[in-house]
């Protein structure tokens, strides 16, 4: 493929080469002496191990770079992986001639040079083909005594170090400062013991890369769990039915539809809104799940009090206005104020209008379509006055702590996130659930003694899914740690 590039291109790339003249590496940097250590290793800078070569960006603006095309061009996004065998975008033999890009062969290492990533980690990867280069990526052919895989393994072994010593600082996107980087030294083994500590490392990775999918497996199977107790939950099959004890005890209880009738007539003699009380619409039950003996189906804005929009007041975390609760400060289900933001201005705010005990804070608008619909409710009494955000609406339920926590325990279950995102919106990239369509949302409703009992049992397995949750995340943590660990023993003891 390499021959398709002009004698002018190869010349460029010629005297680009060097890595001192190219992308502004430096005027000298492999002028460190390789050091020698014990057992017939080196220390060699980054500068001496191999060719060095950057990339660039065909002009967006030209087809011919891009249509059609069939040379993988590599960026950050791609770098997901320890192999390269293909990208997401594709450039042109003619791309690869008429601008700053670089061809690099199978078998090159490649590493991420600029992205916000390398606050967390170095990206490193090797080439399983010929690829074409973003001016993001730095590439090196290895000389021959130096393998791929032992330079990419050596290279993720330093990977603190590199970030932490050759790391732009003051710069809007995280990048390495290339004359110091290619002055790091790194220790070489000798080259016929290059292939059994590749293979050592290889052999353990393999061991710790089986109990990470297993541990990947019992999470996923933990978020079905999770799913099996809400559908259980709102199918009245989690614990015994209202009915069903009232007729083995022989007594008589309030159904979900009396006790909905009960909140509408305390809804309407509390009344306190302009104009004439409106009587709340009865949700649209076709194609819904039948419900248990005792249940019934009702809208959200029959369970309401009320409902508004928040406060579009622009908002500070030195601000010196109330609080203003954002999309942040709902998580999982639960109000989060540890990331707390005021409003820059003093707004006023009607008595009542503050967020108080049982009102349900849903995100409306965002630009992730999972965020959309997702609730929080309020259980506790805030100290002081505090708002929300214009891109949440506030449903005011009905005063019961009972609903409040059936509500909040339900709301994700699979069939009532479905019906939010089948009626979402979407315009410039923005996903929307207006107020009048969540007001019609259909919610199931048992009997309030039962709503206690289901929301108990869902807490209690819940919170066994959680503390699992938490194991999982804390083994996969030590299984990174291990990682590097077995790294460091292989490379930087030598040192």
């Amino acid at each position: 493929m390499s021959a398709v590039v002009s004698k002018k291109k190869r010349d460029r790339q010629s005297a680009s080469q060097a890595p001192a003249r190219h992308s502004g590496e430096g005027r000298n940097p492999g002028s460190v002496t390789p050091s020698r250590l014990e057992n017939g290793w080196t220390r060699v800078p980054l500068a001496k191990v191999g060719e060095w070569r950057g990339g660039g960006t065909p002009s967006k603006t030209n087809p011919a770079f891009w249509e059609s095309g069939h040379i993988p061009w590599v960026s950050p996004k791609d770098m997901k992986s320890d192999v390269i065998t293909d990208t997401q975008d594709h450039i042109t033999e003619e791309a690869v001639t008429n601008s700053a890009t670089n061809l690099v062969d199978a078998g090159s290492v490649l590493l991420v040079v600029r992205s916000g990533i390398l606050q967390h980690t170095l990206p490193v990867a090797i080439a399983s083909r010929q690829v074409a280069l973003n001016q993001d990526i730095k590439a090196v052919r290895p000389r021959k005594e130096i393998r791929a895989d032992y330079l990419a393994l050596v290279l993720k072994a330093h990977e603190r170090e590199i970030l932490h010593r050759c790391t732009k600082t003051g710069t809007t996107v995280q990048s390495l400062e290339l004359p110091v980087f290619l002055r790091f030294e790194i220790p070489v083994a000798p080259p016929e013991e290059q292939p059994r500590i590749v293979a050592e490392i290889e052999k353990q990775f393999t061991r710790l890369d089986a109990g990470v999918a297993a541990l990947r497996r019992v999470q996923a199977n933990l978020k079905r769990y999770r799913a099996a107790v809400l559908k259980a939950a709102c199918e009245g099959r989690l614990v015994p039915t209202e009915a069903e004890l009232a007729k083995a005890e022989g007594r008589t209880y309030e159904t979900g539809e009396q006790l909905l009738a009960r909140i509408l007539a305390d809804r309407r003699k509390n009344w306190h809104g302009r104009g004439k009380y409106k009587q709340s619409a009865a949700p649209d039950t076709t194609n819904l799940p039948l419900l248990p003996e005792g249940w019934t189906w009702a809208s959200l804005d029959q369970m309401a009090w009320s409902s508004a929009y928040g406060t579009s007041t622009k908002c500070s975390y030195d601000g010196a206005g109330p609080p203003v609760l954002r999309i942040p400060n709902i998580a999982a289900g639960r109000i989060d104020v540890s990331d707390l933001k005021f409003a820059t201005t003093n707004f006023s705010m009607d008595a009542g209008d503050e967020l108080m005990p049982g009102d349900l804070l849903v995100i409306r608008t965002n630009g992730s379509r999972d965020l959309i619909g997702r609730s929080a409710v309020v259980r506790t009494q805030f100290g002081n006055m505090v708002g929300y955000a214009s891109y949440l609406i506030r449903f005011r339920l009905w005063k019961s702590s009972t609903l409040f926590d059936w509500v909040g325990s339900i709301w994700n279950v699979s069939f009532l996130r479905g019906w939010i995102e089948q009626r979402a919106a979407t315009s410039a990239g923005q996903h929307n659930i207006s107020m009048s369509v969540l007001s019609a949302m259909p919610i199931p409703l048992p009997p309030l003694a039962e709503q206690t009992r289901i929301v108990a049992e869902v807490e209690r397995r819940l919170s066994v899914i959680e503390e699992l949750e938490a194991t999982i995340a804390a083994n996969l943590q030590r299984a990174t740690r291990l990682r590097q660990s077995i790294l460091q023993r292989a490379f930087t003891t030598r040192q």
